[in-house]
């Protein structure tokens, strides 16, 4: 069953119950701990540990690759100096890539600009019952490989459907910045609601804040391992 991911924590929690109810229709051999722990899996990509001020904050970031041409290259053209008169031969220009961190934001917008550019280029428009979020999920557009600029992972692509789906414009070309300051303020709230059943139902060990308190902790223990290793 998918729940909808909400932008706005006072719709999260006034559909709270509505969405649990729902839940346990679909299945009865469950329970709310089961439904609290899939709201966090949605939720908790989107969040990070404070260590200075011990609590969650937003950290809404995606890696994707960046694919662009390096300034040192010297475009691909060279000389054969076997002729009085030289003349320019190309080599062709090699494309390197690296991994880049965005803002959901900033991804939701890339996807975007990859749908519109995908009818541009086919010289096809939406069908009069279609909306973007139709194309959202379209292998094509999503893995289409272009010679620079962003190439997102399609696998992780999958993870972030939830977000895209709440977020992106059905029609329009634009993504609403105002609608992502909103969820940007409002999922540490939503991660704070959710912790705060799972404390009511005696799992707060299970806990977004535990968790990602746990992983920070783990990685700043890995980081000192490896600089006691390379100092020894």
């Amino acid at each position: 069953m998918e729940i909808p991911f909400y932008l706005s924590f006072r719709e999260f929690e006034n559909q709270y119950y509505n969405n649990l109810e729902k839940w346990f229709e679909n299945d009865q051999n469950t329970n709310e701990t089961d439904f609290l722990l899939y709201l966090k899996s949605i939720y908790k990509p989107y969040l990070c540990y404070n260590f200075s001020e011990d609590r969650l904050q937003a950290d809404a970031m995606i890696q994707v690759k960046n694919f662009f041409f390096p300034y040192h290259e010297n475009f691909g053209i060279s000389f054969n100096i076997n002729h009085s008169n030289a003349k320019k031969i190309k080599t062709g220009i090699n494309n390197v890539s690296e991994l880049k961190t965005i803002s959901m934001m900033e991804y939701a917008q890339h996807i975007l600009d990859r749908i519109h550019h995908y009818f541009q280029k086919n010289k096809i428009s939406m069908k009069e019952n279609e909306t973007i979020l139709n194309y959202i999920n379209h292998y094509e557009i999503i893995t289409a490989k272009e010679k620079t600029g962003y190439c997102p992972d399609y696998n992780l692509h999958q993870k972030k459907l939830p977000f895209l789906k709440a977020f992106l414009p059905h029609f329009g070309s634009t993504v609403d910045m105002a609608l992502y300051r909103n969820f940007y303020f409002s999922v540490v709230r939503i991660a704070d609601f959710i912790d705060f059943k799972l404390k009511a139902v005696e799992s707060f060990e299970l806990s977004i804040y535990s968790e990602l308190r746990s992983e920070a902790m783990m990685r700043i223990h890995m980081r000192n391992q490896t600089f006691l290793t390379v100092c020894n």
